[in-house]
This record gives C-alpha cells, sequence and structure tokens, in this order.
C-alpha cells in the first residue's frame, strides 16, 4: 500500500545525499591544499620567530580567522532573521486583508444557501436599514482600522523622521523665523 511512497522517499533521500557527497569530493582538494598552506605558514613562522613564538602566531591568527567566521555566520543568521520576521509579517497583513474583503460575502453566501436563508438574509437588512447610522459609524470605525497597502505607508512621513519644515514659536521669537515676525 505504502510502497510507491516509501520508494519515492528512498529515492529523494539518495539523490540529496549523492548531491552533498558530489559537492564534498569537490572540496576535499581545496582542504588537502588548505592543510599543505597552513603547514608551510607555520614552517615559515617557525623558522622566522623560533618555534615558540612561530606557533603562538600560527595559534592567534587561526582563532582570529574563526572569530571573524562566527561574526559572519552570526550577522548572516540574524539578517535572515529579520527577513523571515518581516516576510510572515507582509503574509500576515497580506491574508487579513484578504479574510476582511471575502469575509462579508462569504458569510452572505453562506447565508442565503441556508434553507430560510434568503427570509433571514431579508430580516437582516431590514434590521440594518432601521438602525443606519449606527452600521454606518460601525463601517466608519471598521475602515480607520483598515490595513493600508505598502505604498502608503512608505509615502507617510514618520514621527522618527526629521521634517524639512521648522517648527517655529507662535509669538515669533524663534531664532530660525524671518526677521519681520521677531520682536
Amino acid at each position: 500500500m505504502f510502497q510507491g511512497l516509501i520508494n519515492s522517499a528512498k529515492t529523494a533521500v539518495s539523490s540529496l545525499i549523492l548531491k552533498y557527497v558530489a559537492r564534498a569530493s569537490v572540496a576535499v582538494p581545496f582542504v588537502i591544499a588548505l592543510g599543505f598552506a597552513l603547514a608551510a605558514i607555520a614552517a615559515m613562522s617557525v623558522d622566522r620567530f623560533g618555534h615558540i613564538a612561530g606557533y603562538w602566531l600560527m595559534a592567534g591568527g587561526l582563532a582570529a580567522i574563526g572569530a571573524l567566521a562566527a561574526i559572519f555566520v552570526s550577522i548572516r543568521e540574524h539578517e535572515e532573521e529579520v527577513a523571515d520576521q518581516q516576510a510572515e509579517a507582509a503574509d500576515t497583513s497580506k491574508i487579513a486583508t484578504e479574510v476582511a474583503t471575502q469575509a462579508p460575502l462569504a458569510i452572505l453566501g453562506g447565508l442565503l444557501t441556508l434553507p430560510g436563508g434568503s427570509a433571514t438574509a431579508l430580516k437582516a437588512a431590514q434590521l440594518l436599514g432601521r438602525n443606519y447610522p449606527l452600521v454606518l459609524l460601525t463601517a466608519l470605525i471598521g475602515l480607520l482600522f483598515w490595513p493600508t497597502s505598502r505604498d502608503d505607508v512608505e509615502t507617510t512621513p514618520r514621527a522618527d523622521e526629521e521634517s524639512t519644515i521648522p517648527a517655529f514659536k507662535p509669538n515669533g521669537s524663534d531664532e530660525a523665523s524671518p526677521s519681520l515676525y521677531r520682536h
């Protein structure tokens, strides 16, 4: 029954393993070359600075390379986390917008398909018609919370950004105000 699924999984895993083995086989000569380069650098530093200082230099150099690699990986992982959070936030707002636009029609469609749904929809329309000002107020409040597009958000100035218009004191005693308004 599940034999086809198991064979498919085996094929996928084996192809993945073969892909990484092929990549590793390409990297093996470079790793060996790096080992010989490190040995040559160690021999040169021992000849030039002596055994103790040469090995200390090698250890310090390799530790510095490891620290730089760790910082690089940490920064890269942080950038990926931030990008994932931004993508998740964008997806969430997009989904919320779609739900907000499609929910009323889905509810109405579900209501009309029920037995006696058209009579119930007519009664609900009469109720909304009698309470028109309340419905209008609720709709306006709903529009305040309606999600905006990214373009609208980027074009509106933020509170933390500096404005090009200087803020003057109302009595004209500000140094930046024109001299005609100063007292």
